[in-house]
C-alpha cells in the first residue's frame, strides 16, 4: 500500500480532515504517553533503580531537555528527508530509546530519556508541517489542533492506563505498552502517509539558509514568547492540583485523579473549538484563552475549599488552556509559511520550556512561606502577560493585510 497521496488528502470533504491528520495524532497520543507515565510510577521508578526520588525527577527532566534542546537541530538535520521518513526514522528513534533505557541502568535510562525527548520533538515538529501540508491552508489550525489532541488524550487516557498496568507488572509494564503503540504507529505512518508531501509554494525545495532566515523575524519569536508564557501559566496550577485537591479541598484520595481528568477532557474540547475558531480569528482565540485561563485561575485560588467551584474550574481551565494551541501553531506556520519546519521544531521547543520553568516559579513562592494557591496566581500574571504580547502580535497582522 503506497500511502495516501497530498492532492488525494486535500480533496477530503470539507467537514473531514484526512485520515492521515488523524494517524499522526496517533503517534503523537503513542509518544505523549511515555511523558505523564513517568510521573505517575516515579516513586517505583527511584526504588527499583535504587536512586532517591529526586535523582529519579531527573528522567523527567532529562527528557525536557531533549525536547528543548534536540528538537530544532534535528528538525535541520531531516530538512531534506521526505516527512515520512522523517516520520517513521523519529518513531523508531524513540521507541528504540524507550526499550534500551528499560533494560539498562539509571545512567542507561537517563541517557535514553534525552535521546527519546530528541526524537519525540523531531516528531512532533514533521507531524505539524505534515499536518497541514495534507490540507488547504483554510484548515491549517484545525489540522494542527486535531495532531496536538493527541497529547490531550495521552494525559486524559494513556498516562493513567499506563500507571496502572505498571501497578500490576511493574513499572516497565506501561513503558513496553508505549513501544508497542508507537511501533504501531510508525507502520500506519508507513502504510498510510505519502512518501513526500510536496510544498507547491516552494518548488526549490527546502533550504537551510531559508529556515535560518525564517527565525529571524521578531513576529516568530514574539509567538514563542506568548507560548512560553501561557504553557506555563495553566500548567503550574495543573502540576499542583493534585496537592491543593488533597491538603485544602480535601477531596478524597480515589477521586483525584478523575478531577485531574477533567483538565485532559476540558483541553480535547478546547483543541476541538480554538482549531474551528483559529483558521478564521486566531487572536480572538488566543485573547480568550489567555483571558479566561487568568479570571479562572484567580476563582480557583479564591474558591480552592469549594469543590462544587473547584470541579468545573478544572475542566474549564483545561478548555480555556488548549483553545490557545492551534492559535499558536496557526500563526507560527502563517508568519513562517516558507519555512515552517524549524519554526514547528521550536514551537515544540518554546511548549516544553513552559512546562519545564513551572517547577522554578513555584519554588521562588513556595520556599518563600506562600501559600500553595499561590501557584495559581503565579499562573494567572504569566497569562496576563501574555495579553500585550497578542494585542502587538494582532496589530502586526492587521498591518500587514
Amino acid at each position: 500500500m503506497a500511502g495516501i497521496t497530498a492532492e488525494t488528502s486535500r480533496n477530503v470533504p470539507s467537514g473531514r480532515l484526512p485520515a492521515g491528520v488523524y494517524l499522526l495524532a496517533f503517534s503523537l497520543f503513542a509518544m505523549g504517553s511515555a511523558e505523564f507515565l513517568l510521573a505517575g510510577v516515579l516513586p517505583e521508578v527511584a526504588a527499583d533503580l535504587d536512586v532517591t526520588l529526586s535523582s529519579a525527577g531527573f528522567l523527567i527532566t532529562a527528557f525536557a531537555l531533549g525536547v528543548v534542546i534536540g528538537g530544532p537541530p534535528f528538525a535541520v538535520l531531516s530538512l531534506r528527508w521526505p516527512r515520512r521518513t522523517a516520520l517513521v526514522a523519529t518513531q523508531a528513534l524513540f521507541a528504540a530509546g524507550i526499550a534500551v533505557g528499560l533494560v539498562g541502568d539509571y545512567q542507561v535510562l537517563l541517557l535514553t530519556r534525552v535521546v527519546s525527548g530528541i526524537a519525540y520533538a523531531g516528531f512532533f515538529a514533521v507531524a505539524s508541517v505534515t499536518a497541514i501540508s495534507l490540507v488547504t491552508p483554510d484548515r491549517n489550525a484545525r489540522a494542527s489542533g486535531v495532531v496536538v489532541s493527541g497529547l490531550s488524550v495521552a494525559m486524559v487516557l494513556g498516562g493513567p492506563a499506563g500507571t496502572l498496568l505498571s501497578h500490576f507488572i511493574q513499572w516497565r509494564g506501561g513503558f513496553w505498552a508505549v513501544v508497542a503503540l508507537t511501533v504501531a504507529g510508525l507502520i500506519g505512518c508507513l502504510l498510510g502517509l505519502p512518501a513526500t508531501a510536496p510544498d507547491t509554494d516552494r518548488p526549490s525545495g527546502p533550504s537551510v539558509s531559508r529556515e535560518l532566515a525564517t527565525m529571524r523575524k521578531p513576529l516568530l519569536w514574539g509567538i514563542y514568547a506568548i507560548t512560553i508564557l501561557t504553557t506555563a501559566a495553566y500548567m503550574i496550577t495543573f502540576n499542583y492540583l493534585s496537592a491543593m485537591l488533597a491538603g485544602i479541598t480535601a477531596v478524597p484520595e480515589v477521586w483525584i485523579p478523575a478531577i485531574l481528568a477533567l483538565f485532559g477532557v476540558g483541553a480535547f474540547v478546547g483543541l476541538s473549538i480554538g482549531g474551528r475558531v483559529s483558521d478564521q480569528r486566531p487572536h480572538l482565540a488566543l485573547l480568550t484563552g489567555a483571558s479566561a485561563v487568568v479570571i479562572l485561575s484567580v476563582v480557583l485560588a479564591i474558591a480552592i475549599r469549594q469543590v462544587w467551584v473547584v470541579v468545573p474550574m478544572v475542566f474549564l481551565i483545561g478548555v480555556a488552556a488548549f483553545v490557545l494551541n492551534p492559535a499558536l501553531y496557526g500563526r507560527v506556520f502563517a508568519i513562517a509559511a516558507d519555512a515552517p519546519t524549524l519554526a514547528g521544531a521550536t514551537t515544540v521547543s518554546a511548549f516544553q520550556l513552559g512546562i519545564s520553568i513551572t517547577p522554578v516559579l513555584a519554588a521562588a513562592s513556595l520556599t518563600q512561606g506562600a501559600a500553595l494557591t499561590s501557584v495559581c496566581l503565579i499562573g494567572a500574571a504569566l497569562a496576563a502577560a501574555a495579553v500585550p504580547l497578542i494585542l502587538l502580535d494582532q496589530a502586526h497582522a492587521t498591518d500587514h493585510r
